[in-house]
């Protein structure tokens, strides 16, 4: 696992356990509803910081005889339920403190710390999001960043990007809703505020549950990585065709590859042997996040014979 995902994570965390506490002395002062749903949600991003850094450290123990291919799906486990915990503790609990607000709106006390308070959460916010935006961008290369979001193999820095982004956008709903509800003397816009709040939160967690559950059930690796094995297994002078090849992400950082190949007829079996030692010590070299390659020797048409509906 990268230091940089590691710094994102730990710059959020720092910044969320900072903001939560000042968050909630201001709510319980001032009696803001969307003040109180801010709170919340920082809470609950603080926790999620905790599950990803338990989820990078968990993911990174060595194979053993149970999980033979390592525990990198750790990591995508503890990012779904990164997922339900922003929907089910953030969206839920702010939708929910909204409507009482405006049910049972109440007059709010001194607005002017809530404006300190959020502009200081702002600034925090803005600083975490900044450096997950920094370290997201060296991974995106030239892609776009939702496509880049889509194909990431590595949920943490895009997980922390996106409850960062949510938790900007809930900041500036929190201060509009603030003012409107001051400037006007409505409170229940205070409530309508925390409604919104959640519902941002809400889109959050199900583009997070989304994107990891694939992650979660097996996606394949990234394509380039493909087309290298392929090229690898190719360019063996003992190889006659190299007709393809199936992987799984198992990790962020951890892939399974299976590869079929059809060699040259004259080959005797040790001549066979050296050729995959040969293709399988390439690969590796290029690509030391392949846990295990598997080689299968057949025919083009066998091939895709049996890979009907399983080929792009």
């Amino acid at each position: 696992m990268s230091d940089s995902n590691k710094v994102v994570v730990y710059a959020a965390l720092l910044g969320n356990l900072a903001i939560a506490l000042v968050k909630f002395v201001a709510a319980y002062i001032t009696n803001s509803s969307a003040m109180l749903s801010e709170a919340i949600h920082s809470v609950v991003d603080t926790l999620n910081e905790i599950l990803l850094l338990y989820g990078m450290k968990k993911s990174q123990q060595p194979a053993n005889v149970r999980h033979p291919f390592g525990y990198g799906r750790e990591l995508y486990f503890w990012a779904f339920i990164v997922a339900l915990m922003v929907f089910a503790l953030g969206a839920v609990v702010s939708i929910y403190q909204g409507i009482q607000h405006v049910r049972h709106p109440e007059e709010m006390l001194n607005p002017t710390l809530n404006y300190i308070v959020l502009t200081i959460a702002i600034v925090c916010e803005g600083i975490s999001w900044f450096v997950a935006l920094k370290a997201f961008r060296k991974i995106k290369g030239q892609q776009g960043y939702f496509e880049a979001f889509r194909r990431s193999k590595d949920p943490t820095t895009f997980t922390v990007l996106f409850e960062d982004t949510a938790a900007l956008c809930g900041l500036f709903i929190a201060l509009i809703g603030i003012y409107l509800a001051h400037a006007l003397n409505i409170p229940e816009l205070d409530g309508v505020a925390s409604i919104l709040i959640g519902v941002v939160l809400a889109i959050s967690a199900i583009l997070l549950a989304r994107e990891t559950k694939g992650l979660l059930l097996g996606e394949s690796a990234d394509p380039q990585l493909r087309n290298n094995i392929l090229m690898i297994a190719q360019e063996d002078h003992a190889v006659l065709s190299a007709n393809g090849v199936l992987t799984e992400q198992m990790g962020a950082h951890q892939v399974l590859a299976s590869l079929s190949l059809e060699f040259e007829d004259n080959l005797s079996s040790d001549d066979i042997e050296a050729c995959v030692n040969r293709i399988e010590a390439k690969i590796k070299q290029i690509h030391p996040e392949i846990v295990a390659l598997f080689i299968k020797p057949q025919t083009k048409k066998v091939w895709l014979e049996r890979m009907k509906g399983r080929l792009e």
